[in-house]
């Protein structure tokens, strides 16, 4: 099960900033008249604890948030182990924990790449957007249409993509969704969906990601309201294979 941070960090300030406000209310001044000397360690804890704990959820909250990837479902624009930074305020400013927006700010653009809390489950996912509100998506045959328009597509290479199953051959390749291109990849053989056209209802938006046939995303689960958004993932800072290795900067880079 996940752990929500900023649940965690809403409790921690608010249990030590009522200890630190009922010592200063109630027995503050009575210590002070007794002549005792110093305060009881969990006042200084939580005196001490309370601004610290209070910036960070600041800053989690409303600048900016580190996320893991844990899957590679983004596999060739993010892989397994990338430490990412995202954005927390481009979307606008939300509540923690509620998530209720209190400052507009930017649309989601088509070909940007989000963490946001899919409909199906509370774990944050990341992928990228595609369908804006009232958009058609088809995709059929691995070709994907925006609205009727095929979508610009410049092959790369032939490669051999990582599966539950093996090894298979693939196709590496440039796409340009909104302004900048960015990578992707599918395998070649199999993995015909069974439905191949959505309509994006108002105040929603069609995810998917970069490794098309290795990615549960809009096209299995649905598209993503409006309020589930959580940020737009902006850069690398690290990365970290899994187990015992150390990690390192080497994929440092702006997310495309």
């Amino acid at each position: 099960m996940d752990i929500d941070f900023s649940l965690v960090l809403v409790v921690l300030v608010a249990i030590c900033g009522f200890i630190w406000l009922l010592d200063a209310l109630l027995f503050a001044r009575a210590r002070k008249e007794a002549s005792e000397p110093g305060e009881p360690v969990i006042v200084e804890y939580a005196k001490s604890f309370f601004p610290v704990l209070f910036i960070v959820l600041m800053l989690r909250s409303f600048l900016v948030e580190p996320f893991q990837i844990p899957s590679g479902s983004m596999i060739p624009t993010l892989e397994v182990g990338d430490f990412i930074l995202v954005n927390k305020y481009h979307y606008g400013l939300r509540l923690p924990v509620v998530g209720t927006k209190i400052v507009a700010n930017n649309e989601p653009e088509r070909g940007e790449v989000m963490v946001f809390i899919p409909p199906h489950d509370d774990s944050y996912f990341i992928k990228r957007v595609v369908g804006l509100p009232g958009d058609t998506i088809e995709y059929e045959d691995k070709v994907l249409r925006v609205n009727g328009e095929l979508v610009d597509v410049d092959i790369i290479d032939e490669v051999n993509i990582e599966t539950a199953g093996g090894l298979r051959p693939g196709v590496l390749f440039n796409e340009t969704l909104g302004d900048t291109p960015h990578q992707a990849q599918i395998i070649t053989q199999g993995n015909r969906n069974s439905r191949t056209q959505w309509v994006v209802p108002p105040g929603h938006y069609f995810m998917m990601g970069d490794n098309r046939d290795n990615s549960a995303d809009s096209r299995v689960w649905g598209p993503v309201p409006e309020e589930n958004i959580v940020g737009k993932a902006f850069a690398v800072w690290m990365h970290k294979e899994p187990g015992l290795n150390l990690p390192t900067f080497s994929r440092n880079q702006r997310i495309h």
